[in-house]
């Protein structure tokens, strides 16, 4: 099956937390073909969690891992160390008191 590019893929997982009235925003924007994606989840009461895109190695498939959790300047410190080894590398942010993100939606894998 062929990939989406990253610039598609941002903008339809946008659309979707939108339909939940759920905010969100890119804080940096990557390579619109094939850069890689980090959602960062801060619930407001001064934590976060940022995923990344994995492979599960058993399935094939495409999942979303936890790359840092915690008080919201740890998390922002790896989502910053991560852009400064990737720069094509896109950052979303999303703002849910409930700590939704709908990552775990299908067809956002």
């Amino acid at each position: 099956m062929p990939r989406l590019t990253a610039r598609f893929w941002v903008d339809a997982y946008l659309a979707r937390l939108r339909m939940f009235d759920i905010p969100a925003f890119v804080v940096a924007h990557g390579d619109d073909t094939g850069g890689a994606v980090l959602v960062k989840l801060a619930t407001l009461d001064g934590k976060a969690t940022v995923f990344q895109r994995s492979f599960d190695l058993m399935s094939g498939e495409r999942v979303w891992v936890e790359l840092a959790g915690g008080p919201e300047s740890e998390v922002d410190e790896a989502v910053r160390k991560q852009r400064g080894f990737d720069p094509d590398l896109w950052v979303i942010e999303v703002e849910d008191r409930e700590g939704r993100h709908l990552l775990d939606q299908e067809g956002l894998g």
